[in-house]
């Protein structure tokens, strides 16, 4: 078996572990599987090649021999569902970590990304300064309703599971702009993600890329 992803040839991030694509790396250094990376500049995203891979003209995208997927919960689930590692045996706990990954991205990540947008895409907009505050509340409702659920324990739901794996991959991204600290829990809970060996050996991989190059705009 031959797996190979797509990655940024220069992350946005500049090597912080923040694209999309670390997400991925994360989950095949959990189930112990190696796989080849294919950088591609944001030109060549765009191009017929890699919009037969990715309709939508982003990464990663996932390679398995005669299989092709995008999006990063597709991925990381048919990883999961087909390796050891990831979702736990027992059917009911399995389908909870699944629910936990499709929170993750259709709960957290919209609210998260929602701020990315209102401080960069629309930060010269007039109204801007008004949308802000609202879109940092909703996080902060989410986050409260989150951390209320973790309370004192270690995961979401038992053992680290891929839902934990796509949650704590979307808080990260809350981290520059200082929310994830006022929930101590949740950073504290992102910080064990961040602590897994596997987690280490993704981010290790993808700042090889992108930490000595210099970052974008």
């Amino acid at each position: 078996m031959t797996i190979t992803i797509t990655a940024f040839e220069r992350s946005p991030d500049g090597g912080k572990g923040l694209a999309r694509d670390t997400r991925v790396r994360w989950a095949l250094e959990e189930v112990g599987l190696a796989y080849d990376v294919r950088l591609v500049s944001f030109r060549a995203m765009k191009e017929p090649a890699h919009l037969a891979l990715h309709p939508f003209g982003q990464i990663p995208t996932y390679e398995e021999d005669d299989l092709v997927l995008f999006e990063t919960g597709a991925i990381v689930l048919h990883l999961a569902q087909r390796h050891s590692g990831l979702l736990p045996g027992d059917a009911n706990a399995r389908a909870r970590a699944i629910a936990w990954t499709f929170a993750a991205l259709n709960s957290v990540e919209p609210p998260v990304l929602d701020l990315v947008t209102a401080k960069i895409v629309e930060r010269d907009q007039p109204w801007a300064q008004d949308r802000l505050p609202l879109v940092i509340d909703r996080i902060r409702q989410r986050l409260v309703q989150l951390a209320a659920r973790l309370g004192d324990a270690e995961w979401l739901d038992g053992a680290f599971s891929a839902g934990d794996l796509m949650m704590a991959s979307v808080l990260l991204r809350l981290r520059p702009s200082g929310i994830l600290s006022e929930f101590p829990s949740l950073a504290a809970y992102v910080a064990r993600g961040e602590a897994r060996p596997a987690y280490q050996r993704a981010f290790a991989a993808q700042w090889a890329i992108n930490g000595a190059a210099p970052q974008a705009g």
